[in-house]
């Protein structure tokens, strides 16, 4: 018997939609970031980023549980003397809501470039509306 490799030039990608509202970020986050590493398709390979496309509305409505509202924050730090910057969950929410998702997500991917490659394939929007009409993407049931 011979083990089945897939091949990044052979893989047929499909679209996914994906409605976060109400939907809390961990889990959404965690069940994304698998579909984008090609984990629930049987020909999944781990040196080859074999997922699929993922496109997440409503990011503006997300949730966190507990008291993490309150407590979570966002820091980047420049390198430079006094360059850290601390941001609230809220005030991000509420700037950028794409960000809190796509952050989440990307933590759950492997740090290495195939992870960051993986990451392209995310599109977030903070609204129901999208520009991806064109490539028919099928809803993903998160359950």
């Amino acid at each position: 018997m011979r083990t089945l490799s897939a091949h990044p030039l052979e893989t047929k990608r499909k679209w996914h939609l994906v409605d976060a509202s109400g939907l809390a970020v961990g889990r959404l986050a965690a069940r994304v970031a698998r579909v984008l590493q090609g984990k629930h398709r049987p020909d999944w390979t781990p040196h080859v980023d074999c997922g699929d496309f993922v496109v997440v509305l409503n990011c503006s409505k997300v949730k966190l549980t507990g008291r993490k509202s309150a407590v979570k924050e966002y820091q980047a730090f420049s390198g430079f003397p006094g360059g850290l910057k601390i941001r609230s969950y809220a005030e991000v929410l509420e700037k950028q809501p794409g960000f809190v998702v796509r952050e989440a997500v990307r933590r759950m991917l492997p740090k290495s470039r195939l992870g960051k490659q993986m990451l392209t394939k995310l599109r977030t929007f903070p609204g129901a509306e999208h520009n991806h009409q064109a490539q028919k993407p099928s809803p993903l049931v998160l359950s």
